[in-house]
């Protein structure tokens, strides 16, 4: 059962993170022209292009691939609850708050994780190769979290220390999630 109960999550985080990815690359105004955006749309595609039909953008999100997120992480919070089995209750109401509870709550913690990875990232890029096809989507993910940072925080000797900081800020997020 923890075999099944691994495959699972593990086929829907991955789709979970591309439709998280999709969206937040749009939301940030990332470039869909290079590899990464072409992988992310090719992979996607099959769950965005339908639910467009009936979920529009507004308000400058691509809301289809958010509710193609949520809606993989519910079925995985509902496959997994209902594994456990009766030593969670019987009472449907409850049942259902919990399983979004744990689905909105897994996006969220998913959505801290790939800005954390974009991050880490960009800074080994800036230092090994800033000029490889993953620096520019990087930069463009996470420079709506760093500006703010390099504001009050300035370059020491050369040396950017903004994404450290998001770093551990984005950590303390996560302990809250």
């Amino acid at each position: 059962m923890q075999a099944i109960a691994f495959l699972l999550d593990a086929v829907a985080s991955f789709f979970c993170t591309l439709f998280l990815l999709r969206f937040m690359m749009q939301a940030m105004r990332v470039s869909f022209a290079g590899q990464i955006g072409d992988f992310v749309v090719k992979l996607t595609n099959w769950a965005v292009k339908p639910l467009r039909a009936f979920i529009p953008g507004f308000g400058g999100f691509d809301w289809a691939s958010l509710i193609a997120a949520l809606a993989v992480q519910l079925l995985l919070s509902g496959l997994i609850i209902g594994l456990a089995g009766p030593a969670i209750g019987n009472d449907v109401g409850t049942l259902g708050l919990m399983i979004l509870w744990f689905a909105v709550k897994a996006l969220l913690r998913l959505a801290v994780y790939i800005l954390i990875g974009a991050l880490i990232l960009q800074a080994v890029l800036s230092w090994i190769n800033p000029y490889s096809p993953l620096a520019a989507p990087a930069y463009q993910l996470t420079r709506p979290i760093l500006d703010p940072i390099r504001r009050i925080l300035p370059t020491i000797s050369g040396i950017d220390l903004s994404p450290l900081v998001a770093i551990l800020l984005l950590q303390v997020a996560l302990m809250f999630l």
